[in-house]
């Protein structure tokens, strides 16, 4: 490592490089920091941001044990008036760290006494959401109750010219079935006719003959 040259974060952060907090902001948001050791070292660790005043960090500092982790509780202050403003997105949190000597030692006095360049650094920023965000896709499921209207509309217009056509249908069946009527009547009047002229010409006849006989 070249002369000064931080050296390389021995811990896993998770989130790595942003720190989110979801509104509404009215009341305390908190968001989570863990830290885990994969080392087979002790860490000394500290947590420090840019607007102490707004945010509530616990715990802010503490040692890791090898192979161990811990979760940093984040919470950010309840907000008044315009939240957030451009300034409230340059808030930034450092996760600082160190490995801890050998033996016994006063953590206070050692954050003191260390130099700059043991120190290894981590940046998050902070990022703000009202968790009112318009999903992507919700135009198309805006878009999905007007086509249903459509779809109905051109439905309806369908059964109406349907029954229009069978209306129109029964009417020139009605129609026909009367002129056939008609037709039908005037058939067995002439059937009837025939048949009266039948009888009367057999009333003739037979007149006829007992006529004959009655004259000889």
């Amino acid at each position: 490592m070249f002369k000064g040259e931080k050296p390389e974060q021995v811990l896993q952060i998770d989130p790595s490089n942003e720190l989110r907090f979801t509104g509404p902001f009215t009341s305390a948001v908190t968001s989570y920091i863990t830290l885990k050791n994969p080392s087979e070292k002790k860490v000394c660790y500290k947590i420090k941001t840019t607007a102490p005043k707004q945010y509530c960090v616990r715990p802010n500092s503490g040692t890791l044990d090898p192979m161990s982790s811990v979760e940093i509780a984040v919470s950010l202050q309840p907000q008044q008036g315009d939240f957030p403003s451009s300034e409230n997105y340059k808030h930034k949190f450092m996760v600082q760290t160190m490995f801890a000597p050998d033996g016994d030692y006063d953590s206070d006095q050692l954050w003191k006494e260390i130099t700059p360049d043991k120190l290894m650094d981590s940046k998050l920023k902070c990022v703000f959401s009202s968790g009112s965000e318009v999903p992507a896709n919700q135009d198309c499921v805006k878009e999905a109750p007007v086509q249903e209207k459509k779809v109905t509309k051109s439905n309806k217009e369908e059964v109406l010219r349907l029954r229009k056509a069978t209306r129109e249908a029964r009417e020139q069946s009605g129609d026909s079935a009367i002129g056939g009527g008609s037709a039908n009547a005037q058939t067995l009047a002439n059937m009837e006719n025939n048949r009266v002229y039948l009888i009367l010409g057999i009333f003739a006849v037979l007149f006829g003959i007992l006529l004959g006989k009655f004259l000889l």
